[in-house]
C-alpha cells in the first residue's frame, strides 16, 4: 500500500473508531506545526496498525486502553473509551479491564480510568 492509500485507509478507520466530530476537530486544527504529526498518526497508528487483520477492533480498543491506563494518559483514555464503545466493548468488559489494570498498573491509574469512564458513560446516557 502506498503512503497516500495508507493515509486514506487510516482516516477511514480513525473516523469509524473515534467519530467524525473528533477527527474533523483534529483536522481543522492542522497548521504547519502539527501537519506532519497528524499525517504520521493517521498513516501509522490508524492506517498501518488499526487496519491489520490480525486482531478485531474490539480487541485493539481493549489493548489500547490498557496501555493508556498504564501510562496514565487521561485525555487519551477518554478518547479511546468512546472509540471502544464504538467498537462494541461493553461497560462490563471495561470494568474488568480496569480491575485488572488496578493489579498490574496500580490503583491510582485504574481509579483515573474508572473516573474517566463514569464521565463518558454519563455523557452517553444524557444523549440516549
Amino acid at each position: 500500500m502506498d503512503e497516500r492509500k495508507r493515509f486514506e485507509k487510516g482516516l477511514e478507520v480513525r473516523r469509524a473508531v473515534l467519530g467524525d466530530k473528533h477527527v474533523n476537530k483534529a483536522l481543522e486544527k492542522i497548521d504547519s506545526f502539527t501537519e506532519e504529526f497528524q499525517d504520521l498518526v493517521t498513516r501509522h497508528a490508524w492506517g498501518e496498525i488499526w487496519t491489520r487483520p490480525g486482531l478485531p477492533r474490539h480487541t485493539r480498543s481493549l489493548i489500547t486502553l490498557g496501555m493508556l491506563i498504564a501510562l496514565n494518559r487521561e485525555g487519551e483514555i477518554r478518547l479511546h473509551l468512546r472509540g471502544a464503545i464504538n467498537n462494541g466493548v461493553s461497560r462490563d468488559e471495561l470494568k474488568e479491564l480496569f480491575l485488572q489494570a488496578a493489579v498490574y498498573c496500580g490503583v491510582p491509574a485504574a481509579n483515573s480510568a474508572f473516573r474517566a469512564a463514569e464521565e463518558v458513560f454519563a455523557e452517553q446516557d444524557r444523549r440516549a
